[in-house]
Parts: structure tokens; C-alpha cells; sequence
């Protein structure tokens, strides 16, 4: 088969995987599309974790017609008994004559057993077919497979000299509406979004997904001392919408302020200290504890400056609008003491630069001379 057909094809099993954005923690996202000769047979995708696999959906769908058949799936299928039986046993079952996978599981309990078990029945398999798209698509489940820890996105929405509020403290709204619901779209896929108590205190957002169809992700509040108010928007959230609320405090914090907050509904835990601040190393372990894929820093400039000092940002989202603030007095978009030197300054690589409404979005993944 021609090349740009099986590349179509491939693309139309990532577009299935997709639909499952956000849905399949701790599971990666797959697609799959069955295919005999040119026709298109059936499609599917992982849903979520517990559910059938893509492979699984799509064989249910064809039926007998998968006999003879191609299998387009974004990443091997799996050989072992987990929460669902073995992928290949089912393919093998169907009579699937060959089998093209975007890329290879990282997960070590796969990680080409799901070919070898293919081949060994005697099914042709491909492995490579838009290796890069496939590997993007899950790159967060990737990190976590390797690091067991979430992969870290921070969002940034600054004016064009890197301000975010007027000397005054005036922030609303630097970007656009489109920027603004590009980043509920953020909110949507990721398993967690991060703040510090200082946004809480100032602003006393609710920090939900505001998009239709859209889900709310994990609340993870930072807040050494317990000053989160029972009263604060993401506590009273915390009952009335599906995702919880995390407040992460410190070993010493009062256990008043943390019973208050438990009983509003809140679930507090505690972490180790770094500089009187919550050790961001200690806390992502413990967050990968919990099977979080991928976590969304949306915190104001001190929070994403500590990111940044502790180089655990995996991928950056920066909105940019075309608006001069100026003023020594105005706040900028990353605070903390910053390098010293430019050799030491967070440089992206992989840049994207897209125009959403009248703002820019650049994206990248940061590196750190000596990474």
C-alpha cells in the first residue's frame, strides 16, 4: 500500500485517540482503525482506564469483517493481563493478517512483547508509521512512565515586555477571550492544575473548566501555613464539582486549619519544605504517587518561578499579547531570584508560535545548559 495512504490511515487512528484527551490517566491514549484492502472497516479508541482498549472497540465493531483485515493503532498493543485481558489475543482471534503501530510502549511490562506476540502468530507488523505524531500524542504518559511523576505544563499570559498586572495589580484582561478559552482547553486535558495560596488570597478563583462538555481538573492548592479560607471558591468547588480540591501544606502547619478544611470537603496533605517553601520535588513524587500524568501550572508569578528555579517544567505555554505595560512597579509574568547569567536561563527548544485571537501562543519544551 502506498505510503501517504497508510499515513492517512495512521492519522485517522490519532484523531480517534484524541477524543480520549484528559480521559485515560494513568493510561495512554490510542486509536485504532481497521482497514481491508481501501475500505474502511471499523474505529476506536481507549475511552478510559478500566475500559476496553482501542484495539478491543474496533475488533467489536468489525466483527467477522476483520478476518484478513489491517490494524492501524497508535501504540503496540499489549500482551499482558492488567485491567483488561491482552490485546494481541484478541487480534490474533480475529484472524488480523497485519498490524501497523505508530510507536512502541515505553511502559516496561510491554515495550515490544505486544510485537514480538504478533509476530510469533504470524501477523505482519510495522512499527514507525508517524513515529513522532504517535509519541506527542502521549508524550506526558511517556514521562511518567519513565520518571513515575507528572509531566509539568506551565501556562503563562503576559504582555509583550513579560508583565502581568499593572503596577497596581490590574490583570484582567491582558490576553483575549480566545487565549483565555484556549486555556480552559488546558485545563480540560490535564489531570491537575496547580496554584499557590497567594492566588487563592487575591483573586479567589474557582479554577474550573468553563468549556462546554468540558471536565474540571484536580485542584492542587500550595499553601505551607493552611491559609486557605473554608470559605475560598476552590473549597466550596470541591463539593459541587466532580474533580477534588488538594490543599498541600507544610509538617508544621496548624491541625485546626487543616481539620477546618477537611471538613468543608477538602483533602489536605503535607510535604516537606524547601526554604520554608513546599519542596516541588517531593511534591511531584507524591503526586506521581497518585498516578497523575500531567499537572498544569497556572500559579502566579512566585509558584511559576519556583518551577522554573527547581527546572521541573516539562513544556511551556506562553500567551503574548501585542500590549506594552512598562513600569519597574508592574508585575512580571515569572518571579523568584532568576539565573545569574544567561547560560543559565531556561531556553525552549521546539518552538511553535501560533496566533490565538489577537495574542500570540508560543510553545516549547525548556532545556537547561548541562541537561
Amino acid at each position: 500500500m502506498a505510503l501517504a495512504n497508510v499515513e492517512k490511515y495512521m492519522q485517522e487512528a490519532l484523531d480517534e485517540a484524541q477524543k480520549a484527551q484528559g480521559r485515560t490517566t494513568p493510561n495512554p491514549m490510542v486509536g485504532c482503525l481497521i482497514v481491508k484492502g481501501q475500505r474502511f472497516i471499523s474505529k476506536g479508541f481507549h475511552a478510559r482506564a478500566g475500559g476496553p482498549h482501542a484495539e478491543v472497540v474496533a475488533l467489536r465493531r468489525a466483527g467477522e469483517k476483520a478476518f484478513g483485515a489491517d490494524m492501524y493503532v497508535t501504540l503496540e498493543p499489549c500482551s499482558h493481563h492488567g485491567r483488561t485481558g491482552p490485546c494481541t489475543e484478541a487480534i490474533i482471534a480475529a484472524g488480523i493478517k497485519r498490524v501497523i503501530v505508530g510507536v512502541k510502549d515505553p511502559n516496561p511490562i510491554v515495550n515490544g512483547r505486544g510485537i514480538r506476540r504478533l509476530r510469533a502468530a504470524g501477523i505482519k507488523v510495522e512499527v514507525g508509521i508517524l513515529k513522532s505524531r504517535c509519541t506527542i500524542l502521549n508524550e506526558a504518559y511517556n514521562y511518567f512512565i519513565r520518571e513515575r511523576r507528572p509531566y509539568v505544563l506551565a501556562k503563562v499570559a503576559q504582555s509583550l515586555d513579560g508583565k502581568v498586572a499593572t503596577k497596581v495589580g490590574e490583570s484582567k484582561w491582558i490576553t483575549s477571550k480566545e487565549a483565555r478559552r484556549y486555556g480552559h482547553g488546558l485545563r480540560n486535558v490535564a489531570d491537575a492544575m496547580l496554584v499557590g495560596v497567594g492566588t487563592i488570597l487575591a483573586d479567589n478563583p474557582q479554577l474550573t473548566c468553563r468549556l462546554r462538555g468540558g471536565r474540571d481538573p484536580i485542584r492542587v492548592i500550595l499553601d505551607s501555613r493552611a491559609r486557605t479560607p473554608v470559605n475560598a471558591n476552590v473549597v466550596q468547588m470541591a463539593k459541587r464539582s466532580k474533580a477534588p480540591t488538594w490543599v498541600v501544606v507544610g509538617p508544621k502547619a496548624s491541625s485546626k486549619k487543616r481539620s477546618a478544611l477537611e471538613r468543608a470537603g477538602v483533602e489536605t496533605f503535607s510535604t516537606k519544605l524547601c526554604a520554608g517553601k513546599i519542596d516541588l520535588e517531593d511534591l511531584l513524587l507524591h503526586l506521581g504517587e497518585r498516578e497523575l500524568l500531567s499537572i498544569l501550572i497556572e500559579g502566579g508569578p512566585t509558584v511559576l518561578g519556583s518551577f522554573f528555579e527547581a527546572k521541573v517544567v516539562n513544556k511551556v505555554y506562553a500567551f503574548v499579547a501585542p500590549m506594552l505595560i512598562g513600569g519597574v512597579e508592574a508585575l512580571s509574568s515569572i518571579g523568584g531570584t532568576g539565573p545569574a547569567h544567561l547560560l543559565n536561563a531556561a531556553r525552549l527548544v521546539q518552538v511553535e508560535v501560533d496566533t490565538i485571537g489577537r495574542d500570540f501562543l508560543v510553545t516549547g519544551y525548556p532545556r537547561w545548559l548541562g541537561e
